[in-house]
């Protein structure tokens, strides 16, 4: 049987935190069933005389230190042609911004030349993170996407207790959670909006974050059994991990099941092997596709190798 040669596009090795990392949980999964390993970075990618190549390094897993360090050994980067690859798994974190969509179609060309993306390229631009919901609005709180400092204002008024967010953030940057009588309104709507220029989110305040702001992870069309409900910190409005928050693997509730049940089928067939539904008490808050986490607190938790999961799936597709 043929090596399965894998190439991950990631952020820059060192700055990874193993004990938590789901695109190293990934590539463990993967080395342990024979896999061959090979990382790029965003900028290793290029087009040139008609073919999508990069600077592909072989990767090799060498242990796991306590404290991150001399955790791999690469080799010198080869040019490589994406297609050569048995499959090409894009995992580079947010800032979605416009070098993110000219990675995508630099990967769609890829595609086209045969290489097998994951998730594919297109759909991961169609799939703004937080604007995605808008495609499921039966499961989502009362939301309204704009730049217009009066349409927020009248949200406002409406909901009172009121979270804004920006579109193309992660970890819980930026979040602000305000009210009709927040003497700084004006300067949030400002910053955010940067004067009316930037288009942003607004979503009622849901009180059942208290309980966690909950991970759910979609793998090939099925929902993990288990989610990552992550429960803000004392005084802090955001449950993300980044922010501070605590991670508790729980199963999913008949709601959970509900909403993941729904979309799993319906995100696989636009081409999203991997999705993280956020999703807080009963409402869908944001669908996750650039670099869905919480692998390793989920299986540490629960004992649901849920690396192992996504690698059962990826063999699948690529059957």
């Amino acid at each position: 049987m043929m090596t399965m040669k894998l190439a991950f596009i990631v952020d820059p090795l060192d700055e990874f935190k193993i004990y938590k990392d789901s695109s190293f949980a990934m590539m463990r999964e993967a080395a342990a069933r024979g896999c061959a390993l090979f990382t790029l970075q965003q900028q290793d990618i290029f087009w040139r005389k008609q073919r999508v190549a990069g600077h592909a390094a072989r990767l090799h897993l060498t242990g796991e230190n306590g404290d991150g360090s001399a955790w791999y050994r690469s080799e010198a980067p080869v040019e490589t042609d994406l297609a050569q690859f048995d499959a090409v798994i894009m995992r580079k974190d947010p800032p979605f911004d416009m070098e993110y969509v000219y990675s995508t179609y630099l990967l769609e060309a890829a595609e086209a030349q045969g290489a097998r993306v994951f998730n594919r390229p297109r759909a991961i631009r169609d799939h703004n993170e937080k604007m995605a919901i808008a495609r499921y609005a039966q499961f989502t709180a009362p939301t309204v996407v704009t730049r217009l400092e009066k349409v927020l204002r009248e949200f406002v008024a409406e909901h009172g207790d009121t979270i804004f967010k920006p579109l193309d953030g992660m970890g819980g940057s930026s979040i602000f959670r305000v009210r009709q009588d927040d003497p700084n309104l004006s300067v949030i709507i400002e910053t955010l909006t940067q004067l009316g220029t930037r288009t942003i989110m607004a979503q009622r305040y849901l009180p059942e974050i208290v309980d966690g702001d909950k991970r759910i992870l979609l793998i090939g069309g099925k929902p993990v059994p288990f989610c990552l409900a992550r429960i803000p910190k004392a005084g802090e409005t955001r449950g993300n991990l980044a922010a501070g928050g605590t991670g508790v693997a729980r199963e999913l509730t008949v709601r959970d099941r509900e909403i993941a049940g729904t979309l799993a089928p319906l995100l696989h067939a636009q081409g999203l092997l991997l999705v993280g539904l956020d999703v807080i008490g009963s409402c869908l808050t944001e669908i996750n596709v650039t670099s869905p986490t919480c692998f390793q607190e989920i299986t540490q938790q629960s004992g649901c190798n849920v690396a192992g999961l996504f690698m059962d799936a990826l063999q699948v597709e690529l059957k």
